[in-house]
């Protein structure tokens, strides 16, 4: 073998090499795998051509083009504090969470230039137009309500841009150092007066309870003497319709009762109160009784001696 033809044989290597090489990278040009979640826009020549979905896509080598990709999950930025101005002239600053998504890579790509910074941007003078219209104590009780009216405002402008903002938060906002301290001594006061309430309010609960307890307690002990004093009196009358039934039935006669009244008078003479007593017409009338009884007993009275 001469060396002309060990240098053709040379050449053809290097050729096929070369045509290998091109195919390996015209098929790895062709061939696009996009993952999961993302989207690839494709220019042809410059110009969009069309949008890659996930999974595998083939391409023109050499012709088509594929911008980076964009993730098409929903995205959370947390922005950094933005002074404000309320209506009270007060500067607060206000931390600021999106949550937003792409819905259109075309759009997101050619309709703005950086999307990210635009929902900032239009975030920050969004903000400021709301709470400019409300005072400090609104704006830190009406979260809510901002929260809605920055949703719809960046979602109808951000429509067009191929992105969608789902939720707006607002993270913090921090009023001026002297506003703080002014607000923490207010309700410090505030609790000190609600607490000076609630012990009033269980005093004077308190005070009603025992006045009730105490007029309840008063009620039922006179009731219950009232029930006594009416018990003791049904037992004396019984006791003395008792008494008198007795002494109707066994009929005494007088010397028995003129007896008993003079066992009575050691009884009534041993009280020290009694230092003045009254002996009765009747315990007179008993005396008698007996007194002629005992002279009963002894026989007739002598008569009276005729008075010179």
């Amino acid at each position: 073998m001469n060396s002309g033809e060990l240098f053709g044989q040379i050449v053809l290597v290097i050729f096929l090499v070369v045509i290998v090489v091109f195919v390996i990278v015209v098929l790895f040009r062709s061939i696009r795998i996009i993952p999961q979640a993302n989207a690839g826009v494709v220019e042809r020549l410059g110009k969009y051509r069309k949008t890659l979905m996930p999974g595998l896509n083939i391409l023109v080598p050499f012709i088509d083009r594929v911008r980076p990709l964009i993730d098409m999950r929903e995205q959370v930025v947390s922005f950094p504090p933005q002074p404000v101005i309320t209506e009270d002239n007060l500067v607060v600053s206000i931390d600021t969470v999106v949550f937003f998504q792409v819905t259109d890579a075309r759009a997101a790509t050619y309709e703005i230039a950086n999307y990210l910074g635009a929902v900032e941007q239009l975030t920050t003078t969004t903000l400021r137009n709301v709470v400019g219209s409300l005072n400090l104590e609104e704006a830190l009780t009406s979260r809510d309500t901002i929260n809605g009216k920055l949703r719809v405002v960046l979602d109808e402008s951000t429509g067009k841009w191929g992105v969608r903002v789902g939720r707006v938060e607002l993270k913090a906002i921090d009023p001026p150092v002297s506003i703080q301290d002014s607000m923490e001594k207010q309700m410090r006061a505030e609790r000190d007066r609600r607490a000076q309430i609630l012990t009033a309010e269980g005093t004077k609960q308190a005070a009603i309870l025992q006045a009730e307890g105490s007029r309840q307690a008063s009620i039922l002990e006179a009731e219950g003497e009232a029930q006594a004093a009416v018990l003791r009196a049904n037992g004396e009358a019984q006791a003395i319709e008792t008494v008198f039934g007795a002494i109707h039935a066994g009929d005494p006669d007088p010397k028995l009762l003129a007896y008993q009244y003079l066992q009575m008078l050691p009884k009534i003479a041993e009280q020290p109160s009694n230092k003045l007593w009254i002996i009765p017409t009747e315990l007179t009338e008993a005396l008698k009784g007996i007194t002629s009884g005992f002279m009963t007993g002894r026989g007739p009275t002598p008569p009276t001696p005729p008075t010179v």
